[in-house]
């Protein structure tokens, strides 16, 4: 797709009221992807935040595979890579009594076992990496920028009211105090778990709040000569007191390989809050990585509380909420900022159909019904992932209270040759395996599924893996699932069949004895004024089927087909050739971008 520049269309008036088509508040994962996709659909936007400037921690940093996929598709996936931390040394999760003490063991994540990783290199056309919120959030604020996003930081969002043709917010500009109202078609709030725009519009929420304490000491030292010949994002350290609070163990995550790091150490939140500063700090980080006289720099710290809570619903009227406003939980399974760009990338594709008119507003009403279950998801499993550690304690023999002393012995039992020591060496193998929910959960990562108006059901059931669903994932062409990523072309190029489907338009794949799809889908376009191509893949064509894998995941006959909405979920498929496939594409898209009108 050609990425529109915006300038034009986004100049600020000189009315008292500054206009916008979307006004976007926050420049998070949530925000600053929304910006993003709007802008490169030509949509005009305002970002505004109350921060100077994009994340000054690391905070969210594992990128799975559908969040670099829609990367790709926006033209950005090499400049992420190029920031990020590979693929290839994410790998082995480590569990410890310290970086230099006991290793109790290993598990290989993020697909990086052999025997995942085929799982993982045939189900999308991108990898998983590791980069830091500090590194990505100015990735995306540029680009949209570039693309024709205005963005205003230290600028705080007060109130909006809402009328028939739009949203008026009051915001102010904490530099001078000044206040001003913005103007805009829609208003995507994106603000954080606190979001003053979801308790605006009272989104109903489940679960609480602030269910565990937390602390985050960021710090520089190089430990290279303890870690990297075993590389890893995540060192999980068992200490005394590392089963109270925080995110079910102590963690050091690396932020830069192998000299910048962040540690996550709990506190009992119904009790005071703890006393950090940086000799405090700099004690917490020598206890974990287990070396007393190491040379630190502390680079800051601060205290958040773990969440177990979601939005049932997403919206109110022109105002939509995404990321943390409406998915708040602990970092587990690193599912934060991959369902945030997510979370937008449903959403802006939607908001572009019904103000360029190939869409009622009616379509907008589906962001919910398919997000907000995916919301609840993400937030069980990821609390789930958490008290999971429980299981390591458990087969270790460890309890609240254990001294240092108690806790060393206790771990040493599992290497004495005994019938006890036995025992713990195998309910330790179980409790490890449990881990792979955690962080080998393909199936959560990749099989979302969607059921609204947006989707034209074929009475299919929901495509799960055989094996288990949260950790396998099945690639479907099942109307409400994400297309199959299977690598086509010709003989000069390789493509995957998401490059073929643009997120600025319907895609109709289709085989040579379905031509007459490409054909109606022509005339289809034109009728509706629905941006719509038709991909006809086989031998002779532009696109030919070089390993024989779409015929044999499309699920349909070749002359059937399959279509595929903007953000790459399949919404309607046939299996065969229909009598008239104009009128049969007619009465879908109708369907679907304009529920209740008339073909």
């Amino acid at each position: 797709m050609e990425f529109n520049d915006g300038l034009a269309d986004t100049e600020v008036p000189t009315t008292s009221a500054v206009e916008t088509e979307v006004l976007i508040i926050g420049s998070g994962p949530a925000g600053a992807s929304a910006a993003l996709f709007l802008s490169s659909l030509g949509v005009s936007n305002i970002v505004v935040t109350k921060y100077r400037w994009t994340a000054n921690t690391p905070r969210a940093h594992i990128t799975n595979q559908r969040t670099m996929e829609i990367f790709r598709d926006l033209g950005i996936e090499e400049q992420v890579l190029a920031e990020a931390t590979p693929h290839d040394q994410m790998g082995d999760t480590v569990f410890c009594t310290s970086i230099a003490g006991d290793e109790i063991g290993r598990i290989r994540t993020w697909g990086t076992h052999p025997a995942r990783h085929a799982d993982y290199e045939l189900a999308s056309p991108s990898l998983n990496c590791d980069i830091p919120q500090t590194y990505l959030e100015p990735i995306l604020v540029k680009n949209a920028t570039e693309r024709g996003s205005h963005t205003s930081f230290s600028t705080e969002y007060l109130s909006h009211t809402q009328d028939a043709d739009g949203v008026t917010a009051r915001v102010r500009d904490r530099l001078t105090g000044h206040e001003y109202d913005i103007r805009a078609r829609y208003l995507i709030g994106a603000d954080g778990a606190r979001s003053k725009v979801a308790a605006d519009i009272g989104l109903p929420h489940q679960g609480r709040m602030d269910i565990a304490g937390s602390m985050n000491i960021t710090f520089k030292a190089d430990i290279s000569d303890l870690v990297a010949h075993r590389p890893s994002v995540l060192y999980w350290v068992i200490q005394p007191g590392s089963n109270i609070g925080g995110i079910g163990t102590g963690l050091v995550r690396m932020v830069r390989p192998w000299d910048e790091w962040l540690i996550v150490w709990g506190y009992d939140i119904s009790g005071p809050p703890p006393e950090l500063d940086d000799d405090a700090a700099r004690q917490i980080v020598r206890n974990l990585l287990g070396v007393a006289d190491l040379d630190v720099e502390i680079t800051g710290y601060s205290l958040w509380g773990n969440n177990e809570q979601w939005a049932t619903h997403l919206q109110s009227g022109r105002v939509f909420c995404a990321g943390d406003a409406v998915h708040k939980h602990p970092p587990s399974n690193g599912l934060g900022s991959n369902t945030s760009v997510q979370d937008s990338y449903n959403l802006a594709w939607k908001i572009a159909a019904v103000l360029r008119g190939w869409a009622s507003e009616d379509l907008l009403e589906t962001y919910s019904a398919e997000r907000a279950p995916v919301a609840e998801q993400i937030v069980r499993r990821a609390n789930r992932s958490a008290r999971e550690f429980g299981q390591i304690f458990d087969a270790l023999g460890i309890e609240d209270g254990d001294t240092e002393e108690q806790m060393r012995a206790k771990i040493a039992e599992r290497a004495a040759d005994s019938p006890e020591g036995a025992r713990r060496r195998e309910a330790l193998r179980h409790a490890m395996e449990l881990k792979n929910y955690e962080f080998n959960a393909h199936g959560v990562e990749m099989g979302q599924f969607y059921t609204s108006t947006a989707i034209a059901s074929d009475g299919s059931p929901r495509p799960e893996s055989d094996r288990d669903p949260e950790l396998y994932y099945r690639p479907s062409t099942v109307p409400g699932a994400r297309l199959p990523h299977v690598w086509v072309g010709d003989a000069a190029k390789t493509l995957s069949t998401h490059d073929l489907a643009g997120y600025d338009r319907f895609t109709l794949f289709t085989g040579i004895s379905g031509q007459a799809w490409a054909e109606a889908a022509r005339q289809v376009a034109e009728k509706l004024g629905v941006p719509l191509e038709a991909v006809v893949i086989g031998p002779g064509r532009e696109v030919t089927d070089l390993y024989f894998d779409w015929a044999a995941g499309r699920e349909v006959h070749e002359d059937g087909a399959v279509l595929v909405r903007p953000d790459k979920h399949v919404c309607w498929r046939s299996h065969r050739m229909a009598d008239d496939p104009a009128a049969a594409l007619t009465d879908v898209l109708t369907g679907i971008l304009k529920p209740g009108g008339e073909a």
